[in-house]
């Protein structure tokens, strides 16, 4: 399996910026929502009932999609790490086996 870190960053970074935009606009749908369902409540229509249930499941929806590209932004952070860290560890062993090869030659006489 070939990871690219610049992919990796790059859909980190999608994530990150989906979060934000995500946690502006959700909010402001949210209070709009609420604002309407108050006043429609207050003027005794039942649509108030509803439409506060409506902004209620949407906190839950986009706390839930919130948390999504969170996870997904921290999970491309580790990945990234932990495919640097392997990286490293393969190149050492690489390194580490000729060097061994070398020695091998120089015992043989090659």
């Amino acid at each position: 399996m070939k990871v690219n870190q610049k992919d990796l960053a790059a859909i980190g970074n999608v994530a990150y910026r989906m979060y934000g935009d995500l946690e502006k606009a959700g909010d402001h749908a949210r209070a709009s929502t609420q604002k309407a369902a108050g006043t429609l409540k207050t003027e005794t229509f039942a649509l108030g009932g509803a439409l506060d249930h409506v902004a209620s499941r949407w906190i839950d929806q986009v706390r839930s999609l919130l948390d999504a590209c969170a996870h997904i932004s921290n999970h491309l952070d580790y990945t990234k790490g932990a495919h640097a860290g392997d990286e490293a560890y393969i190149a050492t062993v690489v390194s580490n086996i000729d060097t061994l090869d070398k020695g091998f030659d120089e015992r043989s006489g090659n």
